[in-house]
C-alpha cells in the first residue's frame, strides 16, 4: 500500500468522508449498503457498474442466475423493506425437496416437506436480477446512501480510518470498509488476507426449461453414479431451473447440445427419472457454465496493519452449489454485521476491534460448519467405489426415516437470523 496518495495535497483535498464504505456491487454488497444507510450511517457503495442499475426482469424467460432464498434471507430482505416490493409473480415457493441416490430405488431417497416441518415453505426460488433491481430502486431513495460507479486502486489504513483511492473520482475516507467484492476480492488480496482455494474439477451447467408436467412446488436433486449432480429447481409458470454439476469436459459437450440432443440426454439419466417427474422439457434460456470451487478466507477482518476492514459474501467464502446455500450464507454475514454494529455500546466506534472480532467469531463458526458439510457431501456423492455408493444411498434412506434428523436439516437450511 503506497503512501503517495496521502502525500499529495491536491488528492487529499478531494477526499470525501463517510461512516462506512462498501466495495462491491452484487446482492450481498447492495443489501449491506442499504442496511447500513437505514441504520443512519453515512454510507458509500463503490462498484464499477453502479451507474447502470439492474433492469427489471420481464417476459416469459427467466434469468440464468437463479438463487434459492432461505426463510432467513427472506427475513433480512423484509427487514430492509425489499421483500414486499419484489414482483412475487417471478418468485416460486418450494414446499418439498426430493433427493435421489444413484440406484434409482425408492429406499434411496430423501424427502423434505414444509408441511411436515410446520413451515410455510422451505425456500423461495428467484432471479438475481429481480433482487438486484429491487435493491437498486430502494437505494435510489435512501438519502444516507451514495453510490459511486468507480473502481478501487489502492487502500490505506491509519489509526483514525481507511482511505480508498479510486480510479476516476475523488478518494473516499471511512471509519470502516466492507469488502463485498467477490471471490477474487481485490481488497482481500490488497490487505494480505490469504485464502485457501480448492477446485472441485467440476463446472455447473445452468439453463431454464418449460415442463409439460407440473413441478408441484418441488425441488429435485439426483446424485448420479458418475459423480454428476443434477438439481431441478421450480420456477413460476411450470418452468424449472437446472444446475448440472459435472466435469469441465462434459460441461463443454453439454453447451453444444441442441433441443433434440438435450431431450435424449434427459431420457438417459437415471432411467428417464427427470422426464418422469417433469415431463417433456423445452429449453427456455441460453445454456451457460461456470467452474466450481471452495474458497475460505483465512480471516474475515483485516490483519493488524489493516484492522478496519471486514469481509462478507464471496470475498470471505465460496462453496459448492449442491446445498443452494452460497447466497444465504452471505446474507447471514450481512445480518450479523448489521446486528453487531446496531447493538454496539455507545462508547465504541464503528471500527472498534472488539466489534469486528465479534463479527469474525460469529461468522467463522457458521461458515466453517456449512463449508465442511457441503464439501463432505460433494466428495461422498462424487465417489465411484461400490462402498461409497452403498454408504451414500443407505445414508439417504436412513435420514429419510428419521423425523428428528430431517427436522434438524430443515432448521439449518432455513437459516434463521436475529436482528434485534
Amino acid at each position: 500500500m503506497s503512501d503517495a496518495h496521502q502525500n499529495n495535497p491536491n488528492k487529499l483535498a478531494q477526499t470525501r468522508t463517510f461512516d462506512v464504505a462498501v466495495v462491491g456491487g452484487g446482492i450481498v454488497g447492495k443489501a449491506c449498503a442499504l442496511g447500513l444507510a437505514q441504520m443512519g450511517l453515512q454510507t458509500v457503495q463503490i462498484a464499477p457498474d453502479l451507474a447502470n442499475p439492474c433492469p427489471s426482469p420481464q417476459g416469459p424467460q427467466w434469468g440464468q442466475r437463479i438463487y434459492a432464498f432461505s426463510p432467513g434471507t427472506q427475513k433480512i430482505l423484509r427487514r430492509l423493506q425489499i421483500w414486499d416490493a419484489l414482483d412475487h409473480g417471478r418468485m416460486q415457493p418450494v414446499r418439498d425437496m426430493r433427493i435421489y441416490g444413484d440406484r434409482a430405488q425408492k429406499t434411496d431417497q430423501l424427502h423434505l416437506s414444509a408441511f411436515e416441518s410446520g413451515t410455510p415453505q422451505l425456500a423461495w426460488i428467484g432471479e438475481s436480477n429481480l433482487i438486484e433491481h429491487t435493491l437498486d430502486q430502494a437505494s435510489r431513495f435512501q438519502n444516507k446512501l451514495e453510490r459511486c460507479s468507480d473502481s478501487l486502486q489502492t487502500i490505506d489504513v491509519d489509526q483514525d480510518g481507511t482511505t480508498l483511492h479510486l480510479a476516476k473520482s475523488e478518494s473516499i475516507r471511512a471509519q470502516i470498509v466492507i469488502a463485498a467484492d467477490g471471490a477474487h476480492s481485490q481488497i482481500r488480496s490488497a490487505i494480505g488476507i490469504e485464502a485457501s482455494e480448492e477446485s472441485y474439477s467440476q463446472s455447473a451447467v445452468v439453463a431454464n426449461w418449460i415442463c409439460t408436467h407440473p413441478h408441484l412446488e418441488t425441488a429435485y436433486q439426483w446424485f448420479l453414479p458418475d459423480g454428476d449432480i443434477i438439481a431441478m429447481l421450480p420456477l413460476p409458470h411450470q418452468q424449472a431451473s437446472m444446475v448440472w454439476s459435472t466435469s469441465p469436459e462434459k460441461a463443454a459437450e453439454l453447451l453444444k447440445l441442441d433441443q433434440t440432443a438435450w431431450v435424449k440426454q434427459f431420457e438417459e439419466i437415471a432411467g428417464g427419472a427427470i422426464c418422469k417427474q417433469l415431463g417433456n422439457l423445452t429449453l427456455n434460456s441460453e445454456v451457460a457454465a461456470f467452474p466450481l470451487r471452495k474458497i475460505r478466507a483465512e480471516r474475515f477482518i483485516g490483519p493488524a496493519q489493516f484492522p478496519k476492514v471486514v469481509l462478507i459474501g464471496d470475498a470471505a467464502h465460496v462453496m459448492h452449489p449442491l446445498a443452494g446455500q452460497g447466497l444465504n450464507l452471505g446474507m447471514r454475514d450481512v445480518a450479523s454485521l448489521l446486528h453487531i454494529l446496531n447493538q454496539r455500546e455507545a462508547f465504541r466506534s464503528l471500527s472498534d476491534l472488539v466489534l469486528l472480532r465479534r463479527y469474525e467469531r460469529q461468522r467463522q463458526g457458521d461458515t466453517d460448519a456449512l463449508l465442511w458439510v457441503t464439501d463432505k457431501l460433494k466428495k461422498l456423492f462424487s465417489g465411484s467405489s461400490s462402498a461409497e455408493r452403498q454408504i451414500r444411498n443407505w445414508g439417504l434412506g436412513l435420514v429419510n426415516k428419521s423425523h428428528f434428523i430431517k427436522q434438524r436439516l430443515i432448521e439449518r437450511a432455513l437459516g434463521d437470523i436475529d436482528f434485534e
